[in-house]
């Protein structure tokens, strides 16, 4: 890039165009949403017919191709809002070199170089300087005029022209400014030569794929423009949410499509928003692991070799076994396809809703190490009246993920039929490596201290992005999930958490439920089983769950002491096999009120119930 070119870059005709390339990304997002939230819905509740499943199938992929604009356009968006932002300093120190050099008079060549006139003598003893040219120096200029610092005249004085050091500084200014915009320049081109799509594109999982290369190559680009640091990681979600709402609507837009993930993992800023993001990192990590399970299928060994007898050591005729080879090969492959499948029963039930009967479904979290997680709220937990938040426990995966969120399904359904005035929201939250199995992992709460950390960030910002009045919330756990809701709530005693409900539990790290922080529980006998769509649920306590795997003391809930909170109290703490939290009760008080936790112990009533003294 020559300095003339950098002198005459209009910054305003690129960022005009990211205007342009920012409202397509919008107007695709709109789209998307109407096909999915309207035209899918009302196919699904009007029509039947075999016609009706080949149209379905067509508008999920116009909803698909739309999610993929949406996706692009704002990376194009980005990257050109991010060389117009960055070019910005090297054409200012640009042009105040050219500003300095016409005001002494000097003369700026197209190749950078600087003319300057000759200097006039200050004294007798020096002798007169000539006019001359200079260019950028490699290590800058040393004392005026000079290439040696002292270089004697032939009269014996020195020769001293302040007019060249000027030129020798400008000339310098000048290279910089234009070996900087030169680096902007071909940063920002490779990126953006690199966003584009072929006529006729199908948007599938290799083209996904591509778009997550696109992404990080986006985020090279301009991470300078718009750093990955500037996100608040690790901050609580009041935190999160003053940043979030300290950002312009561009700005906004800029960090989701830049940022995915990192913006999606923010508890505490609206659902909607999260779940624009999550949508992307989910599509992008399917298209990413579909492709690698592609190419490991061209890798398949041979299925079969011949059978050595283990007896005589010579080959059994006719006789042959799976090999080794081919079994490794294909446990590998059911672990990637069991994956694949989980991503796709969440974009399944993303994508499926129905009005009045199935709500919305809202992406609030995903990742993809190890078992994977998830975390998905049927129903917008922001503007329920109620939220419930079930945590899964032992053997929990993003690969059998779709039992978990029938049961998430299940629950908001019910909860909707016992109380159709008031909304809920009911969210599976897989946000932790939840053991996979008894003996030894279940056996350790190693992953429960683990999880305990995330999930009181996640209980919090749910209170906090909660915009229609106070939120009536509830904890669900389940088998492990107790363990990991208990510690939560005990290390956590403003955990803005209404009720809470323990199923299966192995224990939950406290000996008396009034280290839970929860004024009044009401509990019963549990009935040997609960049936949902997926199948029975157990209740009662298994020898492998009668303990706390950290203290293996574990608490059932007839042992279990509440504090008093004689003038209000929250609503209340029930077991499975106890009566229903649906409706649940209006609380008349929450955590900061008047009504503090204390710590006094209750006495247990003949009807089981917890009543405070």
């Amino acid at each position: 890039m020559t300095w003339q070119h950098l002198k005459d870059l209009k910054r305003t005709e690129y960022e005009e165009a990211a205007d342009g390339w920012g409202e397509v990304s919008s107007r695709a997002y709109a789209a998307k949403e109407r096909v999915e939230n309207e035209m899918l819905g009302k196919l699904r509740d009007t029509q039947t017919a075999q016609t009706a499943d080949a149209a379905l199938g067509d508008l999920s992929r116009l909803a698909r191709n739309f999610q993929y604009i949406h996706a692009e356009c704002g990376l194009v968006r980005t990257a050109l809002n991010g060389f117009a932002a960055e070019v910005a300093a090297p054409q200012s120190l640009l042009k105040a070199a050219l500003e300095d050099a016409e005001g002494y008079g000097f003369t700026v060549h197209q190749d950078g170089s600087v003319s300057y006139p000759a200097g006039t003598p200050s004294s007798p003893y020096l002798k007169p300087t000539e006019a001359g040219t200079a260019g950028p120096s490699p290590v800058g200029p040393l004392l005026p005029g000079t290439s040696n610092p002292l270089s004697p005249a032939p009269n014996g004085g020195l020769v001293i022209n302040p007019n060249k050091a000027k030129a020798e500084g400008i000339a310098q200014r000048i290279a910089s400014a234009c070996r900087t915009a030169a680096e902007i320049d071909s940063r920002y081109r490779t990126t953006l030569s690199e966003l584009k799509a072929e006529r006729g594109l199908r948007v599938d999982d290799k083209v996904w794929a591509d778009a997550a290369k696109d992404l990080q190559r986006t985020r090279e680009a301009a991470g300078t423009y718009l750093k990955d640091a500037d996100i608040p990681h690790g901050k609580s979600p009041a935190e999160n949410a003053a940043w979030w709402n300290g950002l312009n609507q561009e700005r906004r837009d800029e960090y989701i499509s830049l940022y995915p993930a990192s913006v999606g993992a923010l508890d505490g800023i609206p659902s909607e928003v999260r779940d624009t993001a999550n949508r992307v990192v989910l599509a992008e990590n399917h298209g990413t692991r579909q492709v690698e399970l592609d190419a490991w299928r061209g890798k398949e060994p041979p299925r079969y070799e011949k059978y050595i007898s283990p007896i005589t050591g010579r080959e059994v005729k006719g006789a042959q076994i799976e090999s080794k080879a081919w079994k490794d090969w294909d446990e590998k492959r059911k672990e990637m396809q069991d994956r694949l499948d989980g991503m796709q029963h969440v974009q399944d039930r993303l994508t499926s809703s129905e009005a009045g009967r199935r709500p919305e479904g809202y992406l609030l979290g995903f990742a993809d190490p190890k078992g994977g997680q998830a975390i998905v709220s049927i129903g917008n937990p922001d503007k329920a009246d109620n939220v419930v938040t079930y945590v899964p426990g032992t053997y929990s995966t993003l690969a059998g993920i779709d039992g978990d969120l029938t049961r998430a399904e299940d629950l908001q359904r019910k909860a909707r039929d016992a109380d159709p005035g008031r909304e809920t929201a009911s969210i599976l939250w897989l946000g932790y490596e939840a053991p996979q199995s008894i003996v030894p992992e279940a056996a350790s709460d190693s992953w429960a201290n683990a999880a305990k950390d995330p999930l009181n960030r996640f209980l919090t910002g749910v209170d906090t992005a909660h915009t229609d009045g106070p939120v009536n919330s509830t904890v669900l756990g389940h088998s492990y999930g107790t363990l990991v809701a208990g510690k939560a709530l005990a290390e956590n005693p403003d955990l803005p958490v209404d009720n809470v409900i323990f199923v299966g539990s192995p224990g939950v790290g406290v000996d008396h439920a009034k280290d839970l922080g929860v004024p009044r529980i009401r509990c019963g006998r549990p009935r040997p089983t609960t049936t949902s769509s997926t199948g029975p649920l157990p209740l009662t306590r298994s020898p492998a769950r009668g303990s706390d795997p950290s203290t293996r003391r574990g608490s059932s809930s007839s042992s279990m002491t509440t504090p008093s909170c004689t003038e209000r109290t929250r609503p209340r703490m029930t077991s499975a096999a106890g009566p229903s939290v649906w409706p649940p009760a209006k609380r008349s008080a929450r955590v900061g009120s008047s009504c503090p936790r204390t710590r006094s112990t209750g006495k247990a009533s003949p009807s089981g119930t917890w009543r405070t003294s």
